[in-house]
């Protein structure tokens, strides 16, 4: 008896194992038939207002992709890319499997800065629709008509400034921001500074935040003293505000090598 049950149980094993092989092979391969169309957004130049993070800054809209083949899930991804340039390194925005996708102005924004467009500069962007289907490496794409938009972001990053009697405009009232590197998280300013005077680094040009240096040791102090300027010419200041070492400067520092 117990033989005869292992001998059906494995007879259904096997009949189980042939059917779904079956199947396997009765599925169509799929393959690319129409690729997705990009309406127009409704406004094709933005300049994104930092103080409004929460609004909606535009939606993209697109018609479905089609696929022969076995009926699947298509996915959708938003590439940005350099007007001008074929989509030679596109960058991927968003991935969705529906046919639209919204931003915020803040997303929209972290969006373009991630893509390596430069803030207060009024950026052409070439956006387009990547359907694909299957896993990355073997997946089947087809791609969208694309639209240039005109794009001017804002740093999203602390805004921190150079501010004292030795630098430029009126004696510690007026801020010279400072350049944000996304790849070293270092700020940078090439200034022009007075010797005999001195200086400080504020945030968001506003004493509530702000850096000296009490050791003039090249180490970053809050409320610290100012920092003096021995020679006067043109310098490259770089600075680390972050609590992190980065490659290149150890936190809470800043270098200072006259030009």
């Amino acid at each position: 008896m117990k033989n005869i049950i292992r001998f059906l149980i494995a007879l259904v094993s096997i009949s189980t194992l042939i059917s779904c092989t079956d199947e396997v092979k009765n599925r169509d391969a799929v393959s690319a038939n129409t690729a997705p169309t990009l309406k127009s957004p409704a406004n094709l130049t933005l300049v994104l207002d930092k103080n409004n993070p929460n609004d909606l800054a535009t939606t993209f809209v697109w018609d479905y992709a089609a696929y022969n083949g076995t009926t699947t899930v298509v996915n959708y991804s938003i590439e940005f890319a350099v007007a001008g340039t074929n989509f030679a390194s596109p960058t991927t925005v968003a991935t969705t499997t529906s046919k639209f996708s919204s931003f915020t102005v803040d997303e929209l924004n972290t969006a373009a800065l991630n893509a390596g467009f430069a803030p207060y500069i009024a950026s052409a962007i070439d956006v387009r629709i990547k359907s694909y289907v299957g896993t990355v490496g073997n997946a089947v794409t087809q791609y969208s008509n694309f639209y240039t938009m005109t794009l001017t972001t804002y740093p999203s990053w602390p805004d921190w400034s150079i501010i004292g009697d030795a630098a430029p405009g009126v004696a510690w009232t007026t801020d010279t921001d400072m350049d944000y590197s996304l790849s070293s998280h270092l700020y940078t300013s090439t200034i022009h500074l007075i010797g005999g005077k001195a200086f400080k680094f504020r945030l968001n040009h506003d004493w509530g935040t702000n850096y000296g240096d009490d050791g003039n040791d090249l180490s970053l102090n809050s409320n610290g003293a100012n920092i003096p300027v021995a020679v006067t010419g043109d310098y490259k200041i770089v600075a680390n505000f972050s609590t992190l070492d980065f490659p290149g400067m150890a936190a809470l520092h800043y270098s200072i090598t006259l030009q």
